[in-house]
């Protein structure tokens, strides 16, 4: 499993509820979720190469 790297990140109320709604309706924490939707933005970016067909789903 590849090295993780903490970070701070600041969001407005209103887009953490949301996220934090999204998150609980497909079973994740909101950091899953967050992970979720970077690595989806990488892999449509083509700034990340798909490594495991079952993580990117």
């Amino acid at each position: 499993m590849p090295e993780k790297k903490s970070f701070l990140l600041r969001i407005d109320a209103e887009k953490f509820e949301a996220l934090e709604k999204w998150a609980a309706d497909e079973f994740r924490s909101v950091n899953g979720q967050l992970e979720w939707l970077i690595h989806k933005a990488l892999l449509d970016a083509k700034r990340l190469q798909k490594t495991n067909k079952k993580q990117d789903e």
